[in-house]
């Protein structure tokens, strides 16, 4: 989609041209007046449609209701821009200019819910998908348009590998397009330097697949940052649950099993292009979950880069063995801060669902400016607990720790899992993003399937330090 910059948004051919009104208004924009009936109140999410009759260049008016502007925010414009778009291409317009009257600077998220609702994967679909073409904008920061774009280009790279099938984005795959980012130093580890790093648990994990393991090591450096951080996504780039096979239906969606590690490539490949001042290590241990006669089996134990051993409880839980090296190896570049995310937890889901996603950490201040920045960013967190009772549960009889606890509180157990291997001076944060990162149905402004969850989350804290 191209975004064109104009002086005057009412002066262009275009397909659609979508204005505003607001409730407490009598109207937001003069054509509302003129174009739209009386019923059409300025209700957040309510629309009208209507051929100009040529009384304008545009071949359509699309009116949206904004709520009341006193009300108005970024996810406020991105999740009604996206509603209108969706009308835009049920009525294939190819070509939609926005025109808000507000005080409100709607150039991002306009930019943003744009592409989000323009977005479909439909690569190994003979007939596409109607997209819109070109977008339209007046009177908006040129910067803020500019910055929405990169980082919508980041949530299509995460969104694109998440749908992909699991024999397109495998570990090596992956590796492939870290080395191919622009500005970001890759560094790729095989399975031979792996073992010298000592991280028996991740190797543990990826024994049983013909599918090579890949450590990758993106960093992004500037002169003088203020600040050094390292963010990790869990790459389980298939997950069957080994030997501990899940169920055929359960298997359906494992590719999105790497949608941590999509998260940090499209993290990764914007960094560059908007240039903060932070250091940034983008890290991701990849491999595959499979059974096989060379698995990893219930009952071993496995010892982690820091020394740690662990009882293999359940080989379903293999996404924190290759985080708790992911971890280790992190902590050891001297970083202020740690960030894993990860589609780790099903305790996770059932406890919020699709709406939210899970944050837990050993900093309840980093915590809480991670979850304000990603409720500016339109993506919630809720905080869940991490009491000393949930690490008790993985006490082993004959290894430091188990992997799992009890089947309750499963999503904190994990997180105390965690815990166990990040340095006490390193501030870090977990995500589990089990139930945001891939919807069975379309919700809000996202389509059924990836969602290129915390993309927006990790940009927004990482630039506005």
């Amino acid at each position: 989609m191209e975004i064109k910059i104009v002086d005057n948004v009412c002066d262009v051919k275009c397909d659609v041209l979508i204005i505003n009104k607001f409730v407490d208004k009598e109207t937001s924009s003069e054509l509302v007046s003129k174009f739209a009936p009386e019923s059409f109140t300025g209700k957040s999410g309510q629309i009208f449609s209507i051929n100009t009759r040529g009384e304008l260049p545009a071949k359509n008016i699309l009116a949206v209701g904004l709520g009341c502007e006193e009300d108005i925010d970024n996810n406020v414009i991105r999740e009604n821009v996206a509603k209108a778009v969706k009308k835009c291409a049920s009525m294939k317009a190819k070509s939609v200019a926005i025109d808000f009257r507000t005080h409100f600077n709607y150039a991002g998220p306009a930019v943003l819910g744009v592409s989000i609702a323009n977005y479909h994967f439909d690569k190994y679909k003979t007939k596409k998908e109607h997209r819109i073409s070109e977008l339209y904008l007046s009177d908006v920061d040129n910067n803020l348009a500019k910055r929405a774009e990169i980082v919508s280009e980041a949530l299509k790279l995460a969104r694109n590998l998440s749908n992909e099938p699991a024999s397109f984005a495998t570990p090596s795959k992956l590796a492939e397009i870290a080395q191919g980012l622009e500005g970001i130093k890759t560094e790729i580890f095989d399975k031979e330097k792996i073992e010298q790093l000592g991280m028996g648990a991740y190797l543990a994990v990826a024994r049983g697949s013909v599918e090579a393991p890949k450590f990758i090591h993106m960093q992004y450096t500037c002169p003088n940052p203020k600040k050094k951080i390292a963010i990790i996504g869990k790459g389980l780039c298939f997950d069957s649950g080994g030997l501990d096979i899940k169920p055929a239906s359960s298997m359906l969606t494992m590719k999105d099993d790497m949608s941590g590690a999509a998260c940090i490539l499209g993290v990764m490949k914007a960094l560059s292009k908007l240039n903060p001042e932070i250091e940034v290590h983008g890290i991701i241990a990849a491999c595959e979950n499979m059974p096989s006669g060379s698995s990893y089996k219930p009952g071993d134990i496995v010892t982690a880069m820091n020394g740690k051993t662990i009882e293999v409880d359940n080989t379903d839980a293999e996404g924190r063995l290759t985080l708790a090296d992911a971890l280790c190896y992190a902590c050891k570049l001297g970083v202020d801060e740690v960030i894993d995310i990860a589609t780790l937890t099903g305790a996770c889901m059932v406890a919020l669902g699709t709406a939210a996603s899970g944050i837990m950490g050993n900093d309840d201040e980093f915590v809480q400016r991670i979850i304000e920045k990603g409720n500016e960013a339109g993506e919630k967190y809720w905080q869940l607990p991490m009491w000393q009772e949930y690490r008790d549960n993985m006490d082993s009889d004959v290894a430091d720790m188990k992997n799992t606890g009890t089947r309750y509180g499963g999503a904190s157990a994990a997180g105390m899992f965690l815990k166990e291997f990040v340095t006490d001076e390193v501030k870090w944060a977990h995500l589990d993003i089990a139930g945001t990162a891939f919807l069975e149905k379309g919700q809000k402004e996202f389509s059924k399937g990836a969602t290129g969850a915390g993309v927006r989350t990790l940009i927004k804290y990482i630039i506005e330090q």
